[in-house]
């Protein structure tokens, strides 16, 4: 069997399964082993930890002190099985005032290996600009069994004036490294998703570290303006902006 010339070109924009064939009216052979390799890839995604040793080190030429933190779901069958729990941190959990500063959060979420791998490049090119921009950086939080929310728990402890949680985004098919970032103006336990804007697809395959970080750095400094994030701050970055 083969492939139509004009869906073998398509193919080679895309990592969506297009044009795969077929044999009767099943897939072809590879097709289905691969589809089953690729499903099997992103479940153990999901089941993957965070090395935080790893990442402390990574950190470390940043200059900015580290803390440890788990949410109030034990263990990573309980995090998959209670959302909840994942979203606030665990009771007696202690950290560090920085008022006025933008919280740092590193979290496991649905891919810690996309975290691991995208995380400390985001951070190198992001940290030094959001000094040059004036805000202040906060401690690294590296926190695991985590939601999108927990940085509320965060960015309320600290007194922060906002959040940057970057978390593993929920594996596909074609891809098991993907990370998210989600910011929030004046963060406090109760901030809902309306009030965050994300930047999704961090990874090598799709939207690159010093890209990422530069829109994060437009968005954080027009929510300073604005006092706000969410549906009420619209990504209009111009297309030529770059760190600097």
């Amino acid at each position: 069997m083969t492939t139509p010339s004009k869906w073998r070109d398509l193919r080679r924009f895309t990592d969506a399964r297009v044009a795969l064939g077929r044999v009767g009216n099943a897939l072809p052979t590879a097709a289905h082993l691969d589809f089953q390799e690729a499903h099997a890839c992103a479940r153990d995604a999901v089941w993957s930890s965070l090395d935080v040793a790893q990442l402390g080190v990574a950190f470390g030429p940043l200059g900015l002190p580290i803390h440890h933190v788990t949410s109030q779901a034990e263990e990573r069958r309980r995090y998959l099985l209670r959302p909840d729990l994942g979203r606030k941190l665990r009771e007696g959990t202690t950290l560090p005032k920085a008022k006025g500063s933008i919280a740092l959060v590193v979290a496991d979420g649905l891919c810690a290996r996309g975290v691991q791998q995208q995380a400390p490049a985001l951070l190198a090119a992001l940290v030094p600009a959001l000094g040059t921009a004036g805000f202040t950086s906060g401690p690294v939080i590296i926190a695991e069994q985590a939601r999108v929310a927990l940085g509320d728990d965060i960015a309320g402890a600290m007194e922060a004036a906002a959040v940057v949680v970057l978390i593993g985004e929920r594996p596909g098919l074609s891809a098991t490294d993907s990370m998210g970032l989600y910011l929030t103006w004046a963060a406090r336990r109760g901030s809902n998703d309306a009030m965050r804007n994300c930047i999704s697809n961090i990874r090598p395959g799709g939207l690159g570290a010093d890209a990422a970080a530069a829109k994060a750095l437009w968005l954080l400094v027009e929510a300073r303006k604005l006092g706000a994030t969410g549906v009420a701050l619209k990504d209009e970055m111009p297309s030529h902006d770059r760190l600097t």
